[in-house]
């Protein structure tokens, strides 16, 4: 039992919840498959630093994930664990193994020496249900590797026995049972050491930091799974930089599995003071979403876009993009992706020309095409006062970049569009050459009830105006997903897997990666559903809501 059982297990952990407990919530249980977690919180907090990046907790125990797993994938991941241990799980693990199992960073580096390197100190602690059992196991694990011609060493500190194997000075495991709660292994026994420290010197652990009860108090009921990230120290940790005045300084993640085909996980970033207001909550679902087709693999709703730029989300967005890029120039309307297109070959700016007016409810969608690389578009916005100034300055920005306005009508329907015509030759004779005339459509809008409907060309605006009784809010999978959501909330972006994951892998290459170590979430993944919801002004909260096939 290397050292690489820590690290693996901290990974595995995640690949368990994602892999096995979510395929497992497609079997046909009844609500709540599970029965949730049974502890309200993590109890090995005790042992984790107040100075920990990140702590992540299982709050079940495996083996009622391994009730409801589909093909042996709990099986196959304690096999890839214990191999080469010696150690049986039925047999050595089982009987005594509680309803949590803690991994934290717990601190980025062991020996606090940057100039030797980072050394991050890994804690596990296991929860027991049986002392007894659980200290004979521990004595088990390093006898084996004593009994493999391994030196171990033994100390006593404050009462408990360390045991330690040093053979191999990368890859170092160290032990204990402690009290009649818990088992610990680290990556090295200091880290074992300060982790008793952080028990009886209780204000050094975190249990006790403000931050980590402020934000476990959002913890919703029943949650299989937590994560706990002080994110400056995460930030200092991976060699990230983050603004100079940081807004959100935590962040907490759960997991829950409400019903026997959806999974929630739920994040809540907490901020060192009142943050900037949420948006507008979204006052209904039926507006301009009647416009979008139920074949859109990708659909944006919400409310006034105008506040998007003084909101809550945009400060996170700021720290997040200053973070990964190292700049806070990052624009927000870059969350926007399917407008983002039109930005460059219209020469128009989101902010100024498009979302300054949109102060009522929009819509944005991506009609996947088969025969094409790139998705339609489509995006509705509701008819308030600033709409036709705003409007006619798009027609103005087009006519400028070369472009004539059209009107038309389809389908008795008006039409407005800009396009370019350009000559191209079809053929050459001996008398003379022949052309015709070309018309290229770069955008067209036309008004239907209080909202203006804009689409990419003609196809799709036919679709849109045909859509209403086969629209994305009357699509069963589409109500189910929104139903899912708190109420009021901000709006949110709703994603067919399976008609969009191939524009998403074109964008976003990892999920290519993500598909083959994820592969049963994958599989059985029909949608997902990101929002933002509440009102609380020190605090962003959010949830992804993905919905599974039944088996």
């Amino acid at each position: 039992m290397k050292q690489g059982l820590l690290f693996r297990l901290l990974a595995a952990s995640l690949t368990m919840l994602l892999s096995i407990g979510i395929t497992g919530c497609t079997n046909s249980f009844g609500n709540n498959p599970l029965g949730g977690g049974t502890a309200t919180q993590p109890k090995a907090t005790i042992f984790v630093s107040k100075q920990a990046p990140v702590m992540l907790s299982m709050l079940v125990n495996p083996d009622k994930l391994q009730s409801v797993e589909r093909n042996g994938e709990i099986s196959k991941l304690k096999s890839s664990l214990l191999a080469n241990t010696g150690i049986d799980y039925k047999q050595d693990i089982q009987p005594w193994l509680g309803n949590e199992i803690t991994l934290a960073v717990n601190t980025p580096d062991i020996d606090r020496d940057p100039e030797n390197g980072l050394q991050p100190g890994y804690l596990m602690a296991l929860a027991t249900n049986k002392p007894e059992k659980s200290r004979e196991f521990v004595d088990l694990l390093f006898s084996k590797r004593a009994i493999a011609g391994t030196n171990l060493t033994v100390e006593q500190y404050e009462g408990v026995k360390l045991i330690a194997d040093k053979s191999q000075p990368d890859q170092v495991l160290a032990g204990a049972a402690v009290g009649d709660r818990f088992v610990l292994f680290a990556n090295d026994p200091k880290v074992l050491r300060e982790a008793i420290n952080n028990v009886q010197a209780a204000e050094l652990n975190l249990t006790n930091s403000n931050q980590y009860q402020q934000a476990i108090k959002q913890l919703p009921k029943g949650s299989l799974a937590v994560a706990f990230l002080n994110l400056p120290l995460v930030a200092q940790w991976q060699g990230l930089k983050l603004p100079e005045t940081v807004t959100y300084d935590s962040e907490l993640i759960s997991l829950v599995l409400p019903n026997n085909k959806e999974l929630v996980a739920e994040t809540t970033f907490l901020g060192q003071g009142e943050t900037s207001p949420p948006l507008q909550p979204l006052s209904k679902a039926s507006g301009a979403l009647q416009y979008i087709p139920a074949s859109a693999g990708l659909a944006i709703a919400g409310e006034n876009l105008s506040s998007l730029d003084n909101s809550n989300l945009a400060q996170l967005w700021q720290q997040v993009a200053t973070a990964i890029s190292g700049s806070g120039k990052e624009s927000l309307s870059r969350l926007v992706q399917p407008l983002s297109d039109a930005q460059k070959r219209w020469n128009i700016n989101l902010k100024e020309d498009i979302f300054s007016w949109v102060q009522g409810e929009y819509a944005i969608a991506l009609l996947p095409r088969p025969e094409q690389t790139k998705p339609d578009w489509i995006f509705v916005a509701e008819k308030t006062e600033a709409a036709p100034p705003g409007i006619s300055h798009l027609d103005a920005i087009a006519s400028s970049n070369g472009l004539s306005l059209n009107t038309f009508d389809l389908d008795k329907q008006k039409i407005s569009a800009w396009t370019q015509l350009k000559a191209a030759k079809v053929a050459d004779t001996q008398e003379k050459s022949k052309y015709t005339v070309e018309t290229k459509v770069y955008g067209i809008h036309t008004t239907q009830g209080n909202y203006e409907i804009f689409a990419s060309n003609l196809e799709t605006m036919d679709e849109v105006l045909n859509a209403k009784n086969n629209s994305l809010i009357k699509n069963r999978t589409f109500q189910n997903s929104i139903a899912a959501i708190p109420q009021p909330n901000q709006g949110y972006v709703y994603l067919d897997w399976t008609k969009s994951q191939q524009i998403l892998e074109s964008q976003l290459p990892i999920l290519k990666l993500l598909k083959i170590v994820a592969k049963p979430f994958f599989q059985n993944l029909r949608s997902l559903t990101v929002s933002s919801y509440g009102d609380n002004t020190e605090l962003f909260k959010g949830g992804v809501f993905l919905q599974f096939d039944r088996l």
